[in-house]
């Protein structure tokens, strides 16, 4: 039970936390006059991403042995779990916000009276329901296409062996830093914070100062981190609670636990009714767990692929085929993104077996 207590509200300190910091580096963004989209991309993926990034270094670097394949593991299931959980929060989230929006305005068009309803014509077409606001769609399908090729690189690497492969891992580096200046580039103008809320640590402050928005960054980031880690030693705890061997725990739920700083600012972002910031938060931090994590694999651990890895990497490949085909038809919706959801499910009942 004190498990299951710590394990909540770890929940609801990375929960509170992510709002704090998703705040705070909106204007963080305004500071460093980048554009909104690089603001998802490259700041919020930076800082959300930069904890387990942190723990795989450690587990490769520092580890041997079982902690080199935790760091492992850790780079598979980090991009399984944006590509099929992240995008399903964020899609079901965007499905309800929607359903709520669409109440609401239901009930401030409603006639008034018995009356009213007998004059209103039936032959007056049902209005069509609003779009969701996806933002830049191409650009985010361009930003999945460099994932894709990138992970398909990654896997087949680990299925190979020969000499000069841990070079490769300089590679994976090279290709986030063309990423990231791409996306300086090309991620807009800058907003100059007018429609921004203001900052939490300076509520009565129309424009906070720099201090205080970089404290509300670094803090909030810390603390992140901290109830991450705690996180997953509550699952590492739970799950042979519940019958699920450590193998299965590590691939299936510490993924989640680890990417749950995403996934919570995606939760925020959208029911602010900021999706384009949530989508370019989930894949900017898609593009450094495809690389970053990667490279440090491959440069210091033999990168070779259990069945269980693989199975991992195709079912990650297969969830972005799935957003690609969505996006090349333009069916990319709440309700399609949803379904992303049920690849990791997939997963799940692939992975027993695999590893029994």
């Amino acid at each position: 039970m004190l498990h299951v207590v710590i394990l909540l509200a770890c929940a609801i300190a990375i929960y509170l936390s992510c709002e704090w910091f998703v705040n705070a580096v909106e204007w963080l963004g305004v500071r460093l006059k980048v554009g909104p989209l690089a603001v998802g991309t490259l700041l919020a993926a930076f800082g959300t991403a930069l904890p387990e990034s942190v723990v795989t270094f450690v587990a490769v670097v520092f580890g041997s042995g079982a902690q080199k394949d935790i760091g492992v593991g850790a780079a598979m299931g980090g991009p399984l779990a944006l590509a099929t959980v992240a995008y399903g929060v964020t899609g079901f989230v965007l499905l309800t916000r929607r359903r709520k929006v669409q109440t609401a305005a239901a009930r401030t068009a409603a006639p008034v009276g018995a009356g009213a309803a007998a004059t209103a014509s039936p032959d007056l077409p049902a209005e069509a329901p609003p779009r969701d606001d996806l933002g830049d769609v191409r650009k985010l399908a361009r930003d999945q296409r460099w994932f894709l090729a990138i992970f398909v690189v990654k896997v087949a690497v680990g299925l190979v062996a020969f000499a000069f492969k841990p070079w490769l891992g300089l590679l994976f580096f090279a290709a986030y830093a063309v990423y990231f200046w791409r996306e300086l580039r090309d991620g807009g103008e800058h907003d100059d914070g007018a429609d921004l809320e203001p900052l939490l640590l300076q509520r009565r402050r129309e424009v906070p100062a720099t201090w205080a928005v970089l404290a509300q960054t670094l803090v909030t980031l810390v603390i992140i981190f901290f109830a991450s880690q705690l996180f997953v030693h509550q699952l590492d705890a739970i799950g042979p609670m519940i019958g699920l061997s450590a193998s299965v725990t590590a691939l299936l739920l510490s993924p989640i636990a680890t990417e749950l700083p995403e996934i919570m600012n995606a939760i925020i972002w959208v029911r602010q009714g900021k999706t384009p910031l949530a989508l370019a938060n989930i894949s900017g931090a898609m593009m450094i767990q495809a690389t970053v994590p990667s490279g440090l694999g491959i440069l210091f651990t033999p990168w070779r692929f259990d069945h269980a890895l693989l199975l991992a990497g195709l079912v990650t490949m297969a969830a972005m085929v799935y957003l690609l085909a969505l996006l090349w038809k333009g069916r990319l919706s709440g309700r399609t993104l949803t379904v992303a959801a049920v690849f990791y499910a997939i997963f799940g009942l692939c992975l027993i077996p695999v590893l029994s």
